[in-house]
């Protein structure tokens, strides 16, 4: 089993993969521009280790405020979740209260306007 040859073909075939890419001439010529784009970037950071520094730092300052504002929408959101829950059953008792006093008033109106009728035939 410790001679698993797995990794290895996987290995082996993504650089098969990749050299049987480059028979293609724009392949080729994008990977070249690439590399040399890189090696220049390389090359000026190198260079300019406080510029490399300021980027880092203002993608880290970038990165962290956007953390902190998404640790501030969950919290949001969490705490909104939590009087939901406490509100809900509230909501919902003031809602059959209000059904059972729309009931009863219909109720008494119903007997009113009965009463109504009857006074108006008794006279």
């Amino acid at each position: 089993m410790s001679n698993s040859k797995f990794g290895k073909f996987i290995l082996f075939g993504a650089l098969a993969g990749a050299a049987i890419s480059l028979f293609d001439r724009a392949t080729r010529q994008h990977m070249a521009k690439t590399t040399k784009d890189m090696a220049a970037e390389i090359g000026y950071y190198s260079k300019n280790r406080d510029v490399l520094m300021s980027k880092i730092q203002e993608k880290k300052e970038k990165y962290q405020s956007v953390y902190e504002q998404l640790a501030g929408d969950a919290s949001y959101i969490k705490q909104q979740v939590e009087e939901l829950k406490v509100l809900t059953p509230q909501v919902k008792e003031v809602v059959m209260n209000t059904k059972d006093a729309v009931v009863e008033s219909k109720d008494e109106v119903k007997d009113i306007v009965q009463s109504a009728k009857e006074d108006i035939t008794k006279k």
